[in-house]
């Protein structure tokens, strides 16, 4: 596919970029007009005002892609083919700037604007446009690649455009993804802690816990938290490759209480995992007031899997993320690959996509070469945030699944393994957790 611009902007081919990496075709982009016109390319597009010219298929531009700063945008909403957007237009052929509006979503443009913050200092998910238009819930971003694609087909004539924009077909990848920020519920715990436990449940008669750590001590049971090898045989049976992300913070607090790096237990544990599927760090959130920690970290964990993975992917500790430093510092230790795109108060599509895109940095204006895996949905958003029950959070799991495969997208889900126990409480989330992997993926 060959576009014309008179403004081939970092922005403009950044944008086409993703788009070719969906349809894993090649966009090219020239301001040479007699080029452009004397192309043996079936399908070409005018991205620019109106001209006299012959008759492309062509988009007017709103005006973000051929910026380079960062200020307040009109995004009055309409519907365009049944399709929420912005940057509507009456003068051209497809109805409004299709690229400027996967360029705002993809960038996170709203999240440099100024903003509410949430109770964790985050970027509030109600300050974003996909929330307030109530399509949180839909990659929009894919779906307007798909229109894209239909309406170039049938200006170009399907039999001639089909050859160079192949149409996307009902598929899903599923990613399975962990966030292990408490390993083990007794087991390799400090002894003190174990016993200051175990009294302080006695003295408050919660006898069901009580009964359940003297079992675990006695060796009668397995931990309740250890639920890694009903996971594998779980991923094996179904022929998907889980991720783990592993917080190794040595310096505890209010919110990284993870089991000490140091222990014995905690190492053989990450150890194991190198071989079971793909690890990763989970900064903590220490990590994002003290920026030293995440080289740390990172250092710890790649000394106790002895560099049998290169830990080069992260997920932030609670979604704490503010943009762009945090991966800024992501880039600078080396990390490659990021799986924070979400929100860590609702489920849903932050940057309303299910493709993974490489982060561009609006302030410096340029691409980078981090790549953004964005997940739709984390257990403890559908618990403690939406105060779903299980089989509410399933039939909202569910939901992204039947939605992302009409995208032919990547599901990339959270789940946290103490979420997952046989647990009483947690019984019905294993569950629910187990019939929607049976129902999609045997």
């Amino acid at each position: 596919m060959l576009v014309y611009s008179p403004n081939c902007t970092t922005r403009l081919t950044y944008t086409l970029d993703f788009i070719a990496s969906v349809l894993s075709i090649q966009i090219t982009a020239t301001d040479d007009w007699v080029q452009f016109t004397q192309s043996p390319v079936v399908v070409k597009m005018v991205y620019g005002n109106p001209t006299t010219e012959a008759p492309y298929y062509r988009i007017q531009p709103q005006g973000i892609l051929a910026s380079t700063d960062i200020g307040p945008i009109d995004l009055k909403m309409a519907k365009c083919r049944q399709l929420h957007c912005f940057f509507s237009s009456e003068n051209d052929h497809h109805g409004f700037d299709v690229l400027g509006v996967i360029f705002f979503l993809l960038s996170r443009y709203e999240e440099y604007l100024p903003h509410e913050l949430d109770s964790y200092g985050r970027y509030a998910h109600t300050n974003s446009i996909a929330y307030q238009q109530h399509f949180l819930d839909q990659p929009l971003v894919n779906f307007f690649i798909i229109d894209w694609v239909q309406q170039l087909q049938q200006w170009y004539g399907l039999e001639g455009a089909t050859k160079e924009l192949p149409e996307i077909t009902p598929s899903i990848q599923w990613i399975p993804t962990y966030d292990i920020d408490i390993a083990f519920a007794y087991h390799h715990q400090p002894l003190l802690k174990n016993i200051g436990g175990f009294f302080k449940q006695l003295l408050l008669g919660n006898w069901e816990n009580v009964l359940e750590r003297a079992i675990v001590y006695a060796g009668k049971a397995e931990d309740p938290f250890d639920v890694y090898g009903w996971l594998q045989l779980m991923h094996e049976s179904f022929g998907v490759h889980p991720h783990y992300f592993f917080l190794v913070a040595q310096d505890k607090g209010q919110y990284d209480k993870n089991i000490t790096p140091t222990t014995l237990g905690m190492r053989q544990l990450i150890w194991q995992h190198t071989r079971q599927g793909a690890i990763g760090i989970h900064p903590s959130w220490k990590s994002g007031d003290k920026h030293a920690l995440l080289q740390q970290e990172i250092n710890t964990l790649k000394e106790i899997t002895q560099h049998q993975q290169p830990c080069t992917s992260s997920r932030q500790h609670y979604i704490r993320m503010q943009m762009p430093e945090t991966y800024r510092r992501l880039i600078s230790c080396g990390i490659t690959d990021d799986y924070s795109m979400g929100y860590g108060s609702i489920n849903g599509f932050r940057a309303s996509v299910a493709s993974p895109f490489y982060w561009f940095d609006l302030e410096k204006n340029q691409p980078t070469n981090l790549l953004l895996h964005p997940f739709c949905f984390m257990d403890a958003n559908a618990f403690f945030e939406q105060h779903q029950t299980a089989e509410e959070a399933g039939t909202s799991l569910q939901h992204y699944h039947d939605t992302i495969k009409q995208v032919g997208g990547q599901l990339i889900t959270v789940f946290h393994n103490h979420f997952l126990t046989q647990q009483p409480a947690w019984q019905d989330w294993r569950n629910m957790y187990e019939r929607f992997a049976v129902k999609n993926f045997r």
